[in-house]
């Protein structure tokens, strides 16, 4: 699996972030698969909110995220829970590529939570996921009641560290798998055409 490049976009600006903790743990796992890996923690890029009227070229790094997840055999998607969904600087981030960047790519999902198990933030990017063709993994990783999960920089409960420790791997282990047919809900995407 060593030819296998696995892209991550941490959704989280803060400096502290349970979420980045996550990725980098989930991206050491598909490392020790042999896969490289990338960290796009969007809180280093300008990315201005999304318009429809300007051109990904004009818009900060958008054109440069786009790119790195473009060239991603497999693709981790991370966020952290804001009112039951996942955060507008990965909606940013994600509104910014299209087909060209998700179609038939496999996506893996992370959802990092204050409080109970944040079921709908996965639901969402895992609908959005599918709007753009991708394949998304049946395993999903979360997070919840995150102040409690880590101590220094580390998961808590080996349990948990597990399941985030499997996305990594599943994001490599099906990161060449050949989906058909298209999703019905990428039929009817007309936004992600021509990115």
């Amino acid at each position: 699996m060593s030819d296998v490049h696995v892209v991550a976009l941490c959704g989280s600006l803060r400096a502290e972030s349970y979420t980045r903790i996550a990725l980098e743990r989930a991206l050491d796992a598909a490392e020790a698969t042999g896969a490289s890996t990338e960290l796009l923690d969007l809180r280093a890029f300008d990315l201005p909110v999304f318009d429809a009227d300007r051109d990904r070229a004009d818009a900060g790094d958008a054109a440069t995220i786009a790119a790195s997840v473009r060239e991603a055999d497999s693709i981790i998607l991370g966020s952290p829970v804001y009112h039951g969904s996942y955060s507008s600087p990965l909606k940013t981030a994600l509104d910014y590529c299209g087909f060209d960047e998700f179609a038939d790519k496999t996506v893996g999902l992370l959802a990092v939570s204050g409080g109970a198990f944040p079921v709908p933030a996965l639901e969402h990017m895992r609908s959005v996921c599918r709007a753009l063709n991708a394949w998304v993994l049946p395993h999903e990783a979360a997070v919840p009641r995150s102040s409690a999960a880590f101590e220094d920089g580390s998961f808590v409960d080996p349990k948990l560290e597990k399941r985030v420790v499997t996305l990594g791997r599943r994001a490599v282990q099906y990161a060449t798998i050949e989906p058909d047919p298209d999703s019905f809900e990428s039929d009817h995407n007309v936004g992600a055409k021509g990115k």
